[in-house]
C-alpha cells in the first residue's frame, strides 16, 4: 500500500516536473536504514541560491564534541569527591594540600608514640617507687632489731637531748643521716711527709659527707675531733657537735667515734654553762673553748670534769654583728686550732674592721701576742689556722671558690694566693683545723663535711 503511495506521488510528480527537467530537477534512489527503497526528487528553488541554515551542522557537531567533554570532567570531579580513594582530580593548590595533610598525619603518629613512651616511663618510676618504699620499711626495722639485740645498757644510757635521737619516734629509725665511706688509703699518711711537719698549703681536696643534720637547727653549727685530747673517758676518736640555731645554745653532744656520729647515736649530751655565740668554738686538749653570747668573753669548759675552767674578755674585740664574716651568723670571733696552739680570729675598732690574729694561753687564756692582717673580715667568707698562718675564703656560697689570703704570723706579711676550695652545699658557715688528722671540718649547709689537705715542706716561719 506504502509503495503504491509512493510510486502515484512519484507518477505524480513526473507528470508535473517533467517540462522543469531540463532547469536542474533530479531523482535520486537510496536504501534507508531498514533496507526499505527510498525515491528523492529535487527541484532547484528560482527565489534563493542557497537554504537558510544549511551550514550549521558542524558548528553543533562543535558543540555537542565540547558538551561531551564537560560532561566526562563533571563525572570525574564527581568521583574524586565522594570517593577519597577513586580518581585524584588535579587543581593549582590540589599538591598543597596533600602535602599540609602528610605532614598533620606524620605528627600525629609522632605525637602518639611519644604518649606510648611517656607512659612506659611512668609505669617504671611508679616500680621504682614501689621498690624504694619497701626498701624504707626494710631500713626502718633494722635499727630496732639492733637496739633490743645489743647492749641494752649501753644504749639506755644516751640520752635523748639530739634533735635527730628519739628512741620513741619510728621516723627517726629511717637513718636519714647520709654517709660517705672514707677509703682506708686516706687514712695513712704520707711516708714522705710526716703530718708533724709543716709547711704552705698547697691544695685542699674535694669534701667528703660524713652526716647530713635533720631539722632546721642544723642548718649550721660546729663539729670538731680534739687533735690532743688528754686522756679518758674522751678520745681523738670522740666526735663533739653543737647546732648553734637557737636562741639559747647549750647543748653539746658527744658522740664515741665517727661511726656513732654519722649514725645519730650520742652517747652523752652536756649543758654548758653560759649559752653559746655562733660557729667560732674549738676543742683542744680536753677542753671546749667557745664565745659567750653577746659578750666578747671567752669560756673555756672542761670536758673530763663538765665544768667551767676559766674565763677572759678579749680586749676591744668586736662582738654580736660588728665584724662578722661574710655570711654573717655573729661569727666575730673565731676560735681555731693548729701545731702551735690556740687562736683567736676577730677585729676591732682600731684596726676598722680588719682582722687581727692573736695567740692566746689554752689554760687562761691570755693574749700572748696578736697582729693586724689587713685583711677585711666582713669580705671574707671564713678563716683558719694552718702552722702559724691565717687563711681566709672567698666565698660561702660559689660552688668553686678559692682560699684566697695566707697571713704568716712569723714574717708578718700579707700574700694572695688562689687555692681551689669547692662549696658543695653552696653555705659553709663554720671552717675548722685539725692538725692530728690533717684536715678541715666544715658544716656546708645541714651537712657536715671534711678536706683532705696538702702542705709543702717546712719553710721559713714554720715550727
Amino acid at each position: 500500500m506504502w509503495l503504491q503511495a509512493s510510486l502515484l506521488c512519484l507518477s505524480c510528480l513526473t507528470l508535473s516536473s517533467r517540462s522543469q527537467a531540463e532547469d536542474g530537477a533530479s531523482l535520486r534512489r537510496s536504501n534507508d536504514p531498514a533496507g526499505r527503497c527510498h525515491y528523492t526528487f529535487t527541484v532547484a528553488s528560482p527565489q534563493e541560491s542557497s537554504c537558510p541554515g544549511s551550514g550549521a551542522k558542524p558548528e553543533i557537531d562543535d558543540v555537542l564534541s565540547r558538551l561531551t567533554l564537560l560532561e566526562a570532567l563533571v563525572s570525574r570531579l564527581m568521583a574524586g569527591r565522594d570517593g577519597g580513594g577513586g580518581t585524584r582530580v588535579e587543581s593549582p593548590g590540589g599538591e598543597g594540600l596533600q602535602e599540609a595533610y602528610a605532614q598533620v598525619t606524620r605528627e600525629r603518629n609522632q605525637l602518639q608514640q611519644d604518649k606510648e613512651r611517656l607512659n612506659k616511663q611512668i609505669q617504671e618510676l611508679q616500680r621504682r617507687v614501689g621498690e624504694l618504699g619497701q626498701e624504707a620499711e626494710s631500713l626502718r626495722q633494722k635499727p630496732c632489731q639492733q637496739t633490743h639485740t645489743s647492749g641494752g645498757a649501753q644504749r639506755e644510757s644516751r640520752p635523748a637531748s639530739d634533735p635527730a635521737y628519739s628512741p620513741g619516734n619510728g621516723a627517726y629509725q629511717e637513718m636519714k643521716a647520709e654517709v660517705t665511706e672514707v677509703p682506708a688509703s686516706n687514712l695513712i699518711p704520707d711516708r714522705n711527709h710526716s703530718l708533724t711537719e709543716c709547711g704552705e698549703l698547697l691544695s685542699v681536696g674535694d669534701p667528703v659527707l660524713h652526716r647530713k643534720a635533720d631539722s632546721i637547727t642544723g642548718k649550721y653549727g660546729v663539729w670538731l675531733q680534739d687533735p690532743e685530747p688528754q686522756g679518758r673517758p674522751y678520745t681523738n676518736k670522740t666526735v663533739w657537735r653543737i647546732d648553734t640555731v637557737g636562741k639559747d645554745v647549750r647543748q653539746l653532744f658527744a658522740y664515741e667515734d665517727m661511726d656513732q656520729f654519722s649514725r645519730g647515736f650520742p652517747m652523752k649530751v652536756l649543758v654548758l654553762p653560759e649559752p653559746v655565740e655562733s660557729t667560732g668554738a674549738a676543742v683542744y686538749r680536753g677542753s671546749l673553748y667557745y664565745q659567750r653570747k653577746r659578750s666578747r668573753t671567752l669560756i673555756r669548759y672542761d670536758l673530763a670534769s663538765d665544768s667551767l675552767a676559766s674565763r677572759l674578755e678579749l680586749p676591744h674585740a668586736g662582738f654580736h654583728g660588728q665584724y662578722p664574716y661574710s655570711w654573717g651568723g655573729y661569727t666575730d670571733i673565731d676560735l681555731a686550732v693548729d701545731e702551735q696552739g690556740l687562736w683567736a680570729i676577730y677585729s676591732t675598732s682600731k684596726t676598722k674592721g680588719a682582722i687581727v690574729v692573736s695567740q692566746l694561753d689554752p689554760e687562761s687564756l691570755d693574749v700572748k701576742k696578736s697582729w693586724e692582717t689587713n685583711i677585711r673580715k666582713n669580705t671574707v667568707a671564713n678563716a683558719f689556722m694552718v702552722c702559724g698562718r691565717l687563711y681566709t675564703v672567698a666565698s660561702y656560697t660559689a660552688p668553686n671558690t678559692t682560699v684566697n689570703y695566707v697571713f704568716d704570723t712569723a714574717t708578718g706579711t700579707r700574700q694572695a694566693v688562689a687555692v681551689p676550695f669547692k662549696n658543695k652545699y653552696r653555705y659553709t658557715s663554720m671552717l675548722d683545723y685539725n692538725h692530728a688528722q690533717r684536715k678541715l671540718y666544715a658544716w656546708d649547709n645541714f651537712h657536715m663535711v671534711t678536706y683532705d689537705i696538702r702542705l709543702g715542706r717546712a719553710s721559713h716561719g714554720s715550727s
